[in-house]
């Protein structure tokens, strides 16, 4: 081999850089941190490294953090199949400089047995690593189609020039991240705008994998909960998921990849689901088209209540700053899940104390009803006895008037039995906090009246002194009232909820609404009866209810109203 055609590389003692060539390489250096933008630095770092180089064609190749293999990602005159090239670490004189961090300057290249040819006509080379941070992420080559083109002095200099390169191309992807985390998290924001803006689970949940899918630009992102009894996992949402994916088979916590995330409360991530014998439905995931896999935990209270997982198309590998993002996406969306399970029971919990208003209500109308016969009865009881009905034994009539006295003690002992009855709704007295019952109201109720437009006000003072009661039972009177309130105001208004303490000792509560108001006769009767109900809609029973348990807890309540002006009713009430 001729001496022309020999290895040259960084044995050779490095040259001084001359003035003329300083001033060259600061010239480059500004050309090339003229830019943020990734890609447009990366095509000004190969230009420039080409004409400084005087060089026929050049590459900037950098190594896929996935694949392994370096790619390039800037060329000038090179063909597009040329561009396509991927060598592995150590694969020619690019994978050789990239494996050993040290630069190879070439006379002959066709002479080394590690050159790969990417151009026919290419005789020298030469070829530096990109540093980043100490560590080797790259190879700006520069090709010539003459033999012994690049000097000793031009090695130092491409070396010179790739330190700056490795700044300008650290500048961009910190830069890019930045953007990144920007975009990220002006999406996180509108994502959990949407996520919360729903009340209803369902809705939350496709909600939720829509967002994240796009959010992280996945071929499909899942959701998955822990069912009661903890031990499997069920696909309730999908975005971009096939009929096939939507139907597979419930996962077991402790048998599957999804339920390490779960039980750990860890993000995972699979580089190829296809490949991994950890993943469940490997055929699936060929089928559909899955590869890389992020999955985060979803934790709500300290515990795990379900995963939320994004799948790609190909081959990636999730940055930090996306794995922190899916998470904290998959945090407000535990929150936004957790809201919605309230807001169902809630719902549950408003239906059953309806349902016990009625039941309340029914007893209150039998009370009622049997006190209103018992009158008549008590009447004709008496009318009967008087009437001295005493025939022969065997005077038909005899047998008759046998049956109408036991039919009269019948109806009795049934009207003594349905007060008895009644009767069982008596206050159980103990002390409550007013305050804290109309709170926990409130919550049972907000959305109700959020829906409605109604905004709520408190006037809680923290020294009001408790009260002798039965909680439940004045619970259901305040939700009476609270609930005409909310039914005098059908086009949105305000209820204001006051509680206070008077002079004498006692304290007060009252409910006042923006609604349509009541008439005189409306005021007058409103508490009176339930058969006299002058309520257009429903049955009347809900005021009067309220109006039995203020007196059976020895209160008072007052109406004031005018039709158009709002209504507000207060409530006396003994102290401790």
């Amino acid at each position: 081999m001729s001496l022309k055609g020999a290895l040259v590389n960084e044995e050779i003692p490095k040259p001084k850089l001359t003035p003329e060539r300083m001033s060259l390489l600061y010239q480059v250096s500004n050309v090339i941190h003229s830019t943020l933008d990734s890609q447009e630095a990366l095509q000004l770092i190969v230009s420039e490294a080409v004409r400084v180089m005087r060089a026929s064609s050049g590459s900037l190749a950098l190594i896929n953090p996935t694949t392994g293999f370096l790619e390039i990602h800037a060329a000038q005159n090179l063909s597009s199949a040329a561009r396509k090239l991927k060598l592995r670490v150590g694969e020619g004189i690019t994978g050789w400089v990239a494996q050993h961090g040290r630069p190879v300057r070439l006379g002959n290249a066709t002479l080394d047995k590690r050159y790969v040819s990417v151009r026919r006509d290419v005789r020298s080379e030469l070829a530096v690593p990109l540093e980043v941070q100490g560590e080797v992420r790259g190879v700006i080559n520069v090709d010539s189609d003459r033999a012994d083109t690049f000097s000793a002095e031009d090695q130092e200099l491409l070396q010179e020039l790739a330190i700056q390169a490795a700044k300008v191309i650290q500048n961009t992807w910190l830069y890019e991240q930045l953007r990144l985390k920007v975009r990220l998290f002006e999406s996180l924001a509108s994502v959990s705008r949407t996520i919360n803006s729903t009340l209803n689970l369902d809705e939350a949940l496709r909600a939720i994998t829509r967002e994240a899918s796009e959010l992280m630009r996945a071929r499909m992102c899942s959701l998955m909960l822990l069912d009661a009894s903890r031990e499997w996992l069920d696909l309730r949402a999908s975005f971009g998921a096939g009929a096939a994916y939507v139907r597979k088979p419930r996962l077991s916590l402790h048998e599957s990849l999804i339920g390490v995330v779960v039980r750990r409360k860890k993000p995972l991530q699979a580089a190829n689901v296809q490949t991994d014998t950890r993943y469940q439905n490997v055929e699936l995931a060929r089928r559909e088209g899955l590869v890389s896999l992020l999955s985060v935990p979803l934790i709500f209270a300290g515990q795990s209540i379900g995963a939320l997982s994004v799948y790609t198309a190909h081959a990636y590998s999730f940055s930090n700053e996306e794995i922190k993002i899916l998470t904290a996406l998959a945090e407000l969306s535990a929150i936004a899940i957790e809201k919605a399970r309230l807001y169902e029971r809630v719902v549950d919990v408003e239906e059953q104390l309806r349902q016990n208003e009625k039941l309340s209500a029914l007893g209150l109308l039998a009370a009622e009803v049997a006190h209103e016969i018992r009158n008549p009865l008590t009447v004709m009881k008496l009318l009967y006895h008087s009437l001295n009905l005493k025939f022969e034994a065997q005077d038909p009539r005899a047998k008759d008037a046998q049956i109408i006295e036991a039919k009269i003690e019948h109806l009795n002992k049934i009207v003594e039995q349905i007060l008895d009855f009644a009767r069982t709704t008596e206050p159980n007295f103990a002390p409550v906090n007013l305050n804290e019952l109309v709170k926990e109201l409130s919550l049972l109720v907000r959305h109700k009246l959020s829906n409605q437009g109604i905004r709520l006000v408190h006037e809680l003072p923290t020294d009001l002194p408790w009260v002798p009661g039965d909680a439940p039972q004045l619970e259901q009177a305040f939700l009476n009232l609270i609930l005409n309130a909310a039914e005098a105001m059908a086009t949105g208004g305000a209820l204001t909820i006051t509680t206070a303490v008077l002079p004498s000792g006692q304290v007060t509560v009252t409910f006042k609404d923006t609604g349509t108001g009541m008439s005189q006769e409306q005021q007058q009767r409103a508490f009176k009866t339930i058969l006299g109900t002058t309520k257009a809609k429903g049955t009347g029973l809900g005021l009067a209810i309220v109006g039995r348990v203020i007196e059976t807890h020895h209160g008072q309540i007052r109406i004031q109203s005018r039709p158009g002006r709002g209504t507000t009713l207060r409530i006396t009430l003994p102290a401790e």
